[in-house]
């Protein structure tokens, strides 16, 4: 376990890892819903990647369906974005940020991304998208600043 003169940062008695704890659970739950919904559109659309597949709705054939495939680039984006900011997030929870600038980039990151898959699954037009990327990587980006400006005073 990390510790800076005796705290121990990864433990739920550390506020900031309290709170990296929380919002990394609301992602993981974002993820998994956005996982769950993939192949509830494939049986909605009936259109599937597998013809073994096929078998588990009538009527139903392999094919790429326009609905299908914007979920699972949405899928696919969370699980291009989110593993950084996990790792990130628990380099920076490691060097004992201020509780509030931690809270709030924190909190701004998972609203960022949930707001892009809705943005995204929603077919809203650009840059609402884009605008909602370019927070979630800002976001990273002041973490891994801060974590970098940092390592360098130990």
């Amino acid at each position: 376990m990390s510790s800076i003169m005796g705290r121990n940062l990864l433990t739920v008695d550390n506020e900031v890892f309290r709170c990296f704890t929380f919002y990394s659970c609301l992602l993981f739950l974002k993820v998994f819903a956005v996982a769950v919904f993939t192949p509830i559109q494939r049986f909605r659309k009936k259109a599937f990647i597998s013809p073994e597949d096929t078998k588990l709705a009538e009527g139903s054939e392999v094919r790429e369906d326009p609905d299908v495939e914007r979920v699972r680039r949405a899928h696919l984006n969370d699980l291009e974005n989110i593993p950084i900011f996990f790792m990130s997030s628990l380099l920076f929870v490691s060097i004992d940020p201020h509780v509030m600038l931690a809270k709030w980039l924190f909190r701004i990151y998972t609203i960022a991304r949930y707001l892009h898959t809705l943005v995204y699954l929603l077919t809203i037009p650009q840059p609402a998208r884009a605008l909602c990327f370019a927070v979630g990587i800002n976001c990273n980006f002041i973490i891994l600043a801060y974590v970098v400006y940092n390592s360098f005073s130990i």
